[in-house]
């Protein structure tokens, strides 16, 4: 009998080891057990998209770069201009004015990819260049038009910004008819780098 009892407190403390382990992983297969730490570096600025009407050839800065499909015909009809492109070189300044402090470049595209409201997904850097900060961040992710805000990943960055990653909170901070629109962009960096 007294063989017996070194394997049962074995087989006790196993089971609870295991029982343990398993609700920490469950903890963290739900997002319970991931402690979030604060963000390293926090900015926020003003994105301006001007798009090319057919005659503001001096200050647009974003034009569409396919001709329309005959499904985007069809289903921009309730202006969703699904399947179309935009490229843009987008001013990026540091308050809401398009004459403020400019702090960047936003150079990439998006794509409109929902037919049944407008909706798109965004691929751009934001190429900085001035005595604050040289180098980019890069970012990409679904734009949820509807939604009041919205993220977007930033994936990585060089320079001042190497190898960054975070998260971009958009809100519509004002637009004019379908040719301008200003996003406010809180960005908010997890991992920093010092270079």
């Amino acid at each position: 009998m007294q063989g017996h009892a070194p394997s049962s407190k074995f087989i006790v403390i196993s089971s609870i080891a295991v029982m343990l382990l398993l609700g920490q992983l469950a903890g963290v297969a739900h997002g319970g057990g991931r402690q979030r730490n604060p963000p390293c570096k926090e900015m926020t600025v003003y994105y301006h998209n001007i798009l090319f009407d057919g005659t503001n050839t001096a200050n647009a800065t974003a034009a569409f770069a396919t001709q329309p499909t005959l499904l985007s015909r069809s289903a921009s009809i309730n202006d969703t201009f699904f399947g179309e492109i935009v490229v843009f070189d987008d001013p990026v300044t540091a308050g809401p004015a398009l004459a403020s402090e400019p702090v960047a470049r936003a150079q990439g595209f998006f794509f409109y990819d929902k037919k049944e409201s407008p909706n798109a997904w965004f691929a751009f850097s934001l190429v900085f260049n001035s005595t604050a900060h040289r180098g980019t961040l890069n970012l990409m992710g679904a734009d949820l038009m509807a939604e009041k805000t919205r993220d977007i990943s930033v994936v990585g960055g060089t320079g001042d910004f190497f190898m960054a990653r975070g998260v971009a909170t958009l809100r519509t901070d004002s637009y004019e008819g379908l040719y301008y629109f200003r996003l406010q962009m809180d960005i908010k960096l997890y991992d920093c780098y010092d270079v």
